[in-house]
């Protein structure tokens, strides 16, 4: 049989040297995760920065170290301070950076309303106790006299009035009187007989002294105005805002003149500023490599060339989200992270809030 010549015959023959051709390139090429010759290189070069300026880049870490962005804190957490009530900033006490000890004024709210009414309970107070002291002392000596001078007379005027009925009573017989007249002179006598005997009355109350029930009275309402009196004092005092701890004064928040609102922000941000940390943020996967007493490297961009010591003080007991984020847009920002806290040995001039940089001398990985 004669073989017949078609034209696509040298495409197909063209098209399976190609094929094994690319097969075998494929077959003889470097591993796709190995970084080739000319990679390597080119990764190696280090470009010097322009001159006259500062190269900002940070020094590469020893092999193995765990590095991480931190935040310079406090040893202990920062304490925000607050109002228990709203009102109008009247004076603010301090400033940043000063030192206050506990129980230092911070910040006071207008109190022009609550001082007046502490003032009106006092005066209350006051009143309450002189009522209490006249009750238990009872009459003095001059109301003891005017009593009894009283007494006496109304004794003597019913005396009097007695007298005089009897003799019309007696006169009526041989028509001296009529017997109208007889009539009122006893319906006196018996109403001055009735005044003595409550002018009695009265002076023996004046020498009993004051009741047993009167006296409980003026007790309980002197406890009662003293009552008054400490709660106009709380009201006063939550005006005035104070130093819950002795520390530095980091942050004011507030102005005079403003208005306040409890849960909103905070009227002043106070630290111990004596001994500073880093928390730093460690990845989840060199979480197993951080332990505590780890030797720590801290570097600062406000301190070129500086290296702060310290070490791994306390870690973490839950995952969460980064707390420091770089500028770096290559970052991943949806990575776990444990926090780890960072004892300083000298912070010289880190402050808190500052971003920082840790690196810490972590265990080698172990192989998997």
């Amino acid at each position: 049989m004669r073989y017949r010549f078609r034209w696509f015959h040298p495409l197909a023959l063209a098209l399976v040297a190609m094929m094994t051709f690319s097969v075998q390139r494929m077959l003889r090429a470097d591993p796709p995760t190995s970084p080739s010759a000319k990679d390597v290189a080119k990764a190696g070069r280090v470009s010097a920065p322009p001159a006259g300026t500062t190269d900002e880049r940070e020094q590469a870490p020893p092999p193995g170290t765990i590095s991480g962005y931190a935040v310079i804190e406090p040893a202990q957490p920062e304490t925000k301070v607050g109002a228990a009530v709203p009102g109008r900033i009247a004076r603010v006490a301090v400033v940043e950076g000063a030192t206050v000890k506990a129980g230092d004024v911070l910040v006071e709210l207008d109190s022009s309303i609550e001082a007046a009414s502490l003032a009106a309970a006092e005066a209350e107070v006051e009143a309450s106790q002189a009522q209490l002291a006249r009750a238990v002392r009872g009459s003095r000596a001059e109301d003891i006299k005017a009593a009894q001078a009283d007494a006496e007379t109304a004794r003597a005027r019913a005396e009097l009035s007695k007298g005089i009925a009897e003799r019309i009573t007696a006169v009526v017989a041989v028509g001296g009187a009529t017997a109208d007249e007889v009539d009122r002179a006893k319906r006196q006598a018996d109403a001055d007989e009735a005044a003595a005997r409550a002018s009695d009355a009265r002076r023996a109350g004046v020498l009993a002294g004051s009741r047993r029930e009167d006296i409980q009275l003026a007790r309980a309402q002197l406890l009662a105005a003293q009552a008054r009196r400490d709660q106009a004092k709380a009201t006063l005092e939550r005006l005035t805002v104070r130093a819950p701890i002795a520390a530095e004064i980091l942050q004011v928040k507030v102005r005079a003149g403003e208005y306040y609102q409890p849960g909103n922000e905070p009227l002043v941000v106070l630290g111990d500023t004596r001994q500073l940390t880093a928390r730093m943020d460690v990845d989840e996967r060199d979480i197993g490599r951080v332990a505590v007493g780890d030797a720590v490297v801290v570097r600062a961009d406000a301190f070129p060339g500086v290296e702060f010591a310290g070490k791994v003080r306390e870690l973490g007991h839950r995952m969460g989200r980064k707390n420091v984020r770089s500028d770096d847009p290559a970052q991943r920002n949806d990575t776990k992270i444990l926090e780890v806290v960072v004892a300083l040995a000298e912070p010289r001039g880190l402050i808190p809030g500052q971003r920082v940089t840790c690196f810490v001398a972590g265990k080698v990985a172990p192989a998997r």
